[in-house]
């Protein structure tokens, strides 16, 4: 028999927020966490802005001596793990922690750590880097330092699928808890690769939007669209088995209903030109959550602003749900946030989640200019407050990856 799947609890910090009702009220407000580069100055002729945490003292949050052992990455996912397991109220001591599992992905890593002890290497020798090296910088550390952090004994998963991490770690822990192998999880997912390396990167295979207009750059579905803005940040989500979570009275903010996955086997970067992938991870989603298309009432698109993404999701929009897709409400959240890259996933489950429960669809902010292309209903630049009872959010990675969560709003 399967198992109905709720979520508890939510962290988040990101570039509109420490915490998830600082994150909500910018959500609310409509506005976008896009500034100059603070961390690091930027060559002439690099990248100047980005969506970055912004005045977090991670030193004080973990003191001197820990912040020496984790990489930004893994910082950001204790620190949303930390509100995400408060919020829930869950008491791990009473609980078997080998019910419990952690999934919790990252597109990147601990970039920053491999570009630094790389830099120390170079100038003083390698044999002088630090021993928490190799532990900063793989990716299923973020999972591995939030189970002995919790002593979750259970499963501990980093899923790695580029910008699609996040939501396959999702869709995965609540198969686990539905299927039975587990009755909890810890879930979401990770990011920081603003650095001169990573933004270097994206800069050179022409991904990003290079101006720096910080009001008109991550402009999803607009006609002028020109590449994403990189963001740095995290979410975690509790998960729970529904008579569980009922019996010790928890909070539940929505139910997760469907996931559907998908590989476009087509190009590296590029999506498939059809949206192939992309329709049959949505319609998986939709069809497990056991309703009909014409149901589903917003879609949190992955969204990134770049010309092939905006057009082909779109497109795929369309194919799968047909007359319907002019009545859906669909929104991009990277408007806000800017690409989070393998941690999207997880800030917009969260705001999914928020938008569910609150009534009020998020907008896609910074839009001028209609891409007939483009021709949805993308929620410009003000938010709703609109009663939705079902919706679903994309992500969709480099390498063909496709990942598609699909949430109801909770009813007791």
């Amino acid at each position: 028999m399967k198992r109905r799947v709720v979520i508890t609890g939510l962290g988040t910090i990101n570039p509109l927020g420490h915490n998830t009702k600082d994150t909500w009220q910018a959500v609310l407000n409509n506005q976008h966490g896009i500034n100059t580069i603070k961390r690091y100055t930027p060559g002439e002729k690099a990248i100047k802005i980005a969506g970055e945490i912004k005045d977090f003292d991670f030193e004080a949050f973990f003191g001197p001596k820990l912040i020496k052992r984790y990489d930004r990455f893994i910082q950001v996912a204790l620190v949303a793990t930390k509100e995400a397991m408060e919020d829930s109220g869950l008491d791990i001591s009473s609980l078997d922690a080998t019910k419990i599992g952690v999934y919790y992905g990252s597109g990147i890593g601990g970039l920053e750590s491999i570009s630094a002890q790389e830099r120390k290497g170079l100038e003083s020798g390698f044999n002088r880097i630090s021993p928490f090296f190799i532990p900063m910088a793989i990716i299923n550390l973020a999972a591995g330092n939030i189970a002995i952090e919790y002593g979750i004994k259970g499963p501990a998963l980093a899923h790695v699928t580029a910008c699609a991490s996040a939501t396959n770690s999702i869709g995965e822990a609540f198969r686990a808890i539905k299927d039975g192998y587990i009755d909890r999880a810890i879930t979401g997912g990770s990011e920081a690769a603003i650095t001169p390396l990573g933004i270097g990167g994206f800069q050179v295979m022409h991904a990003l939007h290079a101006g720096d207009d910080i009001n008109h750059a991550s402009t999803p579905f607009d006609l002028n669209r020109s590449g994403f803005v990189m963001g740095e940040g995290g979410a975690t989500l509790i998960l729970e088995e529904l008579e569980l979570a009922k019996a010790r009275g928890a909070k539940i903010y929505a139910e997760i209903v469907g996931y559907g996955q998908s590989c476009d086997a087509s190009h590296i970067t590029a999506p498939d030109p059809l949206g192939e992938g992309a329709v049959s991870s949505m319609r998986q989603a939709v069809t497990e959550s056991g309703h009909a298309l014409h149901d589903v009432d917003y879609i949190n698109a992955h969204g990134t602003s770049t010309p092939l993404n905006d057009k082909t999701e779109t497109l795929a929009i369309k194919r799968l749900f047909e007359d319907h897709a002019y009545q859906l409400k669909v929104s991009s959240t990277k408007s806000m946030t800017g690409h989070l890259l393998g941690a999207s996933g997880a800030v917009e489950a969260l705001i999914t989640t928020l938008a569910l429960q609150n009534g009020f669809i998020p907008a896609t902010v910074n839009y001028q200019t209609k891409d007939p292309e483009c021709d949805l209903d993308i929620v410009p630049n003000q938010g709703r407050h609109e009663d939705i009872q079902l919706a679903i959010s994309n992500s969709l990675g480099f390498g063909g990856h496709n990942a598609t969560i699909a949430l109801k709003k909770w009813r007791d």
